[in-house]
């Protein structure tokens, strides 16, 4: 159940609008990040252990990012899929450089 939104194209633009301060995008591109880096390294040693902790650190720096620098709650709580899909959007167009890490361009 992805409440409001029908589809991915509709849910993206409020996503955006959730994640305007930069701190915010900061924290998340550095979330995402760690989690890449722990995954792909605990699957790559068999350590299958740093997974868990790669979620721990991109949840964990989203959430502080919503709850203290945006003061919102996560699109993560009633849009989860659509939220995960949006986090790898915006981090991939931020790496091509669609899309900005210090200012709003939602």
């Amino acid at each position: 159940m992805q409440g409001r939104f029908r589809d991915f194209k509709l849910f993206y633009p409020f996503y955006l609008r959730e994640h305007r301060r930069p701190l915010n995008r900061v924290l998340h591109f550095g979330g995402t990040s760690l989690f890449l880096c722990f995954a792909l390294g605990g699957i790559a040693s068999g350590a299958v252990q740093w997974v868990g902790l790669g979620v721990v650190c991109v949840y964990g720096l989203a959430w502080f990012g919503h709850f203290f620098i945006e003061r919102n709650r996560p699109a993560t709580f009633k849009h989860p899929w659509f939220s995960l899909l949006a986090d790898f959007k915006l981090y991939g167009e931020i790496w091509l450089g669609r899309r900005s890490l210090f200012r709003s361009d939602a």
